[in-house]
């Protein structure tokens, strides 16, 4: 059994160079990360698994690759970039990697968080201009962060939070407990928390799950951070809420279109800072992430 990483960067090539261990499935790596998924099945060659980062793979490419067995997708998200299930259909496993980048997301989360509370970007841009601007930030000790979502992610920013002397309540579809979070209702989460942070999965039931009439629920003033996926939030009302100050802040780390268009309307809006959905960016979830695409490749070759 073989495989192939299809578009690694150069730094996770390395990584996955680094870490292969003697007796482990050959998986040949391909450092072009910008392939396209018509390039795919030429790329696999017959392999039976393919590792995944970024580039799509239409159920339409996926029957082109003869002897795929399994997609090994770096990360959660692999529902954003192919149809778990159609490929199921074909007989095509989609493996997932869970966890590795808990931490780097969460801190990431926070500084988006603590960004937006003092406006730091603004200030940044205005002062490069030329421009003295001075306003009052929010002073988050006491406030109420609220978390959308608690799997693994959230876990870690509400430690942190809690760390910081913030009071963090949470809702989640199933029952949760963490020491110093309360899990109360959605809509009590959306009244009371001067901070929302989105922290769940994306499916056919969690799309556009933060509605309009969701976003006017919160309250007025909040800040808003999303390093979760663009999708869950109808980002025309939540344009609306930036414009009229309803929502204070948004602090953005994923986005219905990625690259983000110079000219897409988020950018225009001085109350919204923007980062380049590189929240899970480190050397040590990329560490993570490689480790334990080795362990699918192994376990799959083993089976």
């Amino acid at each position: 059994m073989r495989g192939v990483f299809v578009d690694a960067n150069g730094s996770l090539a390395d990584i996955f160079e680094r870490q292969n261990k003697a007796g482990d499935p050959p998986v040949r790596v391909n450092r072009d990360a910008d392939i396209t998924p018509e390039q795919v099945p030429a790329l696999l060659d017959g392999a039976e698994i393919v590792v995944i980062d970024h580039t799509p793979l239409p159920t339409a490419v996926a029957r082109r690759c003869t002897g795929l067995k399994h997609v090994v997708f770096l990360g959660t998200g692999a529902r954003s970039y192919m149809n778990p299930e159609e490929l199921t259909g074909l007989g095509i496993e989609v493996h997932l990697i869970k966890g590795y980048g808990d931490t780097a997301v969460a801190e990431s989360t926070i500084a988006l968080m603590w960004a937006a509370a003092r406006g730091i970007a603004q200030m940044d841009r205005e002062m490069r201009a030329g421009n003295w601007l001075r306003e009052d930030g929010m002073q988050l000790t006491g406030k109420t962060l609220g978390l959308i979502g608690f799997g693994g992610i959230a876990a870690e920013v509400a430690r942190i939070a809690l760390g910081s002397g913030m009071k963090v309540v949470a809702w989640n579809r199933s029952p949760k407990s963490f020491a110093g979070v309360e899990f109360v209702a959605l809509e009590k989460l959306l009244a009371e928390s001067d901070v929302v942070s989105l922290h769940l999965l994306l499916n056919d039931e969690t799309r556009g799950f933060l509605s309009a009439k969701h976003i006017a629920a919160m309250k007025p003033g909040v800040i808003l951070v999303n390093t979760a996926r663009a999708a869950l939030i109808d980002e025309a009302a939540m344009i609306e809420a930036l414009k009229s100050g309803h929502i204070r802040h948004a602090g953005l780390d994923v986005f219905n279109i990625e690259p983000l268009p110079k000219d897409d309307p988020l950018t225009k809006l001085p109350n919204v800072t923007l980062s380049a959905h590189s929240a899970f960016r480190t050397p040590e979830a990329s560490e993570n992430l490689i480790g334990a695409a080795w362990e699918h490749c192994r376990r799959i070759a083993k089976s």
